[in-house]
């Protein structure tokens, strides 16, 4: 059972999040203050950076206090950080010279949410408590603010891993623990496993509704007309019964565990924050093979690209089945279990391989949707294609190798 002051602070932090999304009257004393309700992502989905300065600069104040509360803007500093996929990432920090009155962070993270985190309310609801308890359980960065368009929250000052960090011993036993313990936890969230469905779902009724498949760029044609000539519908149901004949638990999953996500602090005092996960947009109940699937798949993709299309598909990158064993055990290890035995080894290794399936169709839906309404400098009809062009292949290997794989 959590300490009380740590259940205080974090459902002080939630009551913060419901106060400043919906209004409701503050119940506990907040430092929050009211603030410019302004759009910070105009209505042609374009950042505005002068507004993402002027919001950015008035959430430190009022989130942040100390020497923040007391600074003008020009001693506010705003840098954009290259990296996320899905929302926009700024770095604020003061002027040189300028020192915390006490132990507020001298610099935070700024997170203004993209597209697809805007298109539902609940998105932004559940992921911000998510982020909450998770910053109070010390099991992600620390949380400063909430708000409707965004968050400030902890800078962490490490890189985030490599794609080659992960076939790395060291690193396959940390992500592996931190991925049992993330397992283990009873989060406040809907407990049956509806997200994946009901999610790609959506996005094939916005593909349909004609508001993602319509581009004005002449290089993107080609793509879109191969996408056209798959029946996604028909491809999603496949997955959903190829899928369904192979158990997995229901469990707490982070959805997206590919290196950017995790940041590792080698010889950290804190062996908590050894290795952190971050970015928690996409966490819900859902099947335990799909998260583990999910991380293997992105072993074999790299986003340190400079180049069109800025991303890099490394086939022989995906897991040998000995190093997926070796993850496994850490995992069950970790997850309490005694006398693992082959057997149990195997029946993780088909559960996985059989939801990295879904894990390539719902990140292909994903690109097509992004494609369409992200203004991040990425090749997201490129990953659309290459994420499909694996799910057929693993479709086919599937359905005809009883084995697998």
């Amino acid at each position: 059972m959590l300490p009380l002051s740590l259940l205080t602070n974090t459902w002080d932090n939630i009551l913060r999040l419901i106060s400043t999304l919906f209004g409701v009257p503050r119940l506990i004393s907040l430092r929050i203050r009211s603030f410019n309700k302004k759009k910070i992502i105009m209505d042609s989905g374009m950042i505005d950076e002068k507004n993402v300065r002027a919001e950015g600069f008035k959430w430190c104040q009022d989130s942040i206090g100390g020497i923040w509360s007391k600074i003008g803007p020009e001693d506010f500093i705003l840098e954009r950080i290259n990296g996320g996929l899905s929302n926009y990432l700024y770095l604020c920090y003061l002027s040189p010279g300028l020192k915390p009155l006490g132990n507020e962070p001298d610099r935070v993270m700024l997170r203004i949410y993209g597209h697809i985190a805007k298109t539902s309310k609940s998105f932004v609801i559940f992921n911000s408590v998510v982020f909450a308890i998770l910053s109070e359980k010390d099991l992600g960065p620390k949380l400063y603010g909430i708000y409707p368009t965004g968050r400030l929250e902890e800078y962490i000052p490490t890189r985030p891993l490599k794609r080659t960090d992960l076939c790395k011993p060291n690193i396959i036993k940390l992500i592996a623990k931190k991925l049992a313990e993330l397992h283990s936890l009873d989060m406040p969230l809907c407990k049956e496993p509806r997200w994946l469905q009901e999610t790609i779902c959506g996005w094939i009724k916005e593909i349909q509704n004609n508001t993602c498949t319509n581009s004005g760029h002449p290089e993107h044609k080609s793509y879109i007309r191969k996408l056209e000539s798959y029946n996604i519908e028909e491809e999603f149901n496949t997955m959903i019964n190829i899928c369904s004949k192979v158990e997995s638990p229901v469990v707490f999953c982070h959805n997206d565990l590919q290196e950017g996500n995790v940041l590792h602090m080698e010889g950290s005092e804190n062996p908590s924050r050894e290795l952190t996960v971050i970015d928690w947009e996409y966490c819900s109940y859902n099947y335990r093979g799909f998260d583990i699937g999910n991380h293997f798949c992105e072993w074999a993709y790299g986003y340190e690209n400079p180049n069109t299309p800025f991303f890099s598909y490394t086939a022989e990158g995906y897991p040998s089945r000995e190093q997926q064993y070796s993850f496994f055990k850490e995992y069950l290890k970790a997850s309490g279990e005694c006398d693992i035995c082959d057997k149990d080894l195997q029946a993780l290794y088909v559960e996985v391989n059989t939801y990295a399936l879904a894990s390539h169709f719902y990140w292909a839906i994903w690109a097509i949707i992004q494609a369409k309404t992200s203004v991040i400098e990425f090749g997201y009809w490129e990953y659309a294609m290459s994420r499909l062009e694996r799910y057929f292949e693993l479709k086919e290997k599937l359905l005809h190798n009883k084995h697998l794989l």
